[in-house]
């Protein structure tokens, strides 16, 4: 079986949705499945340095890529290259999976598809959140009735990765079949130095909490209120040490920095940057609580992360795997206020014991449901069943109308 995926990027920049893309058709062709992307070679505001227009193994994983128009509009990427490819070897492909809403190649790869009577599916990446959707909401509703609600009715299937996702296609008006599969995630290998070798960077003391929070650095995902719950705790004489992980733009970086100095939190504070390999493994394995309180997450893979790597967690109910933590009793759920999130935190500090049990429940959660092989297990019997026309699996499709 032959398959496409295309999105319009897949610079390191996007963090988790690269990795995401990246990984699943790693999975996919390690089973036997053909899969390739197709993608433009936008890099943020450079490009990637990548060959264009041929087949090209980028990250193990073999990549067609396309240039970008040069003004750069965001996730939309127009790239004519990109649709004269698509319009002449789309059909070379039996099934086809385009990432992202509103942006330009998967719009185009869909109406290709549906042209010359492809299958595809369609991953909506959480767009269709309330939250997501209120951003830059006149232009999404346009857009919408223009183009996205018929490339999502017109689809095979609508691929999400939690029951909170699906909800939300429905909630938009979307009645084409859902398979819900949830996002893998590396399992590690134990590092016994980390939390050595993670104090030695940022100079913590070894009896000192580490909270890691680690995703982009963006508004949506509210390091700014982990921020202000700290500097609660910190008055009420709590000893912690946060690790702030993620790239950002470079106005909200000085922002956060602006922040962390209004608080006094800068001696217990640590921007380290975007992490990757073995940094993002010290940073896991050395850290004692992950805390992402984010307005809207469709998946939240840096919290799957950290559950693989036996991180007790602290999330909003909006991070959409919340039911798979709270049936795991890997953490704690808490509404995004200052608040609930302080005493959230404290509760974790104040016991060991607790964060050591959250912890290992997490970590054989991860294990169990999250590994990259049983997803693409999962996937490969979905496009099986969509390339021979048959019903789709009754395990991925638990949201029924």
């Amino acid at each position: 079986m032959k398959v496409l995926h295309v999105l319009p990027s897949v610079s390191p920049l996007l963090g988790g949705p690269t990795h995401v893309v990246l990984h699943l058709v790693k999975a996919l062709r390690d089973i036997g499945i053909e899969a390739e992307i197709a993608t433009t070679n936008d890099n943020g505001n450079t490009t990637l340095d990548v060959p264009l227009q041929q087949r090209t193994e980028y990250q193990q994983v073999p990549i067609w890529f396309f240039p970008r128009f040069p003004l750069r509009m965001k996730e939309f990427l127009f790239s004519a290259e990109l649709t004269r490819w698509l319009w002449q070897h789309l059909s070379e492909y039996d099934t086809l999976e385009t990432h992202y809403l509103f942006s330009y190649a998967s719009t185009c790869a869909g109406a290709i598809a549906r042209h010359q009577k492809i299958p595809y599916t369609v991953r909506t990446m959480g767009q269709l959140s309330p939250w997501a959707l209120a951003q830059s909401q006149t232009k999404k509703r346009l857009y919408s009735r223009l183009i996205e609600q018929r490339n999502l009715q017109q689809a095979t299937a609508i691929h999400c990765t939690a029951l909170g996702e699906a909800e939300d296609v429905r909630k938009f008006g979307i009645y084409t079949p859902t398979i819900t599969i949830p996002l893998g995630v590396d399992i590690p290998s134990p590092y016994p130095e980390a939390r050595r070798l993670l104090g030695e960077k940022y100079g913590i003391a070894a009896d000192i909490p580490v909270i890691l929070f680690l995703s982009r650095l963006h508004y949506k995902k509210r390091p700014d209120l982990l921020l202000q719950s700290l500097s609660s705790l910190a008055k009420e004489g709590h000893s912690f040490h946060l690790c702030l992980a993620g790239a950002g733009e470079p106005d909200y970086l000085n922002y956060l920095q602006t922040l962390i100095a209004s608080l006094d939190l800068t001696a217990q504070t640590s921007l380290t940057g975007f992490a990757a390999g073995r940094d993002k493994e010290i940073l896991l394995q050395g850290s004692d609580v992950f805390v992402l309180p984010s307005f809207s997450e469709n998946f939240g893979v840096a919290v799957a992360e950290a559950m693989a790597a036996g991180l007790p967690v602290i999330i909003t109910p909006d991070v959409q795997i919340a039911s798979d933590i709270a049936r795991a009793e890997a953490g704690l759920i808490v509404e995004g206020e200052v608040e609930p999130l302080s005493a959230a935190i404290a509760q974790l500090l104040n016991s060991p014991e607790s964060r050591q049990q959250l912890g290992e429940n997490g970590r054989q959660f991860a294990q169990f449901h999250y590994s990259w092989d049983a997803i693409a297990q999962q996937l490969a019997a979905a496009y099986t069943a969509i390339v021979q026309k048959q019903p789709l699996p009754h395990s991925l499709t638990q949201l029924r109308d």
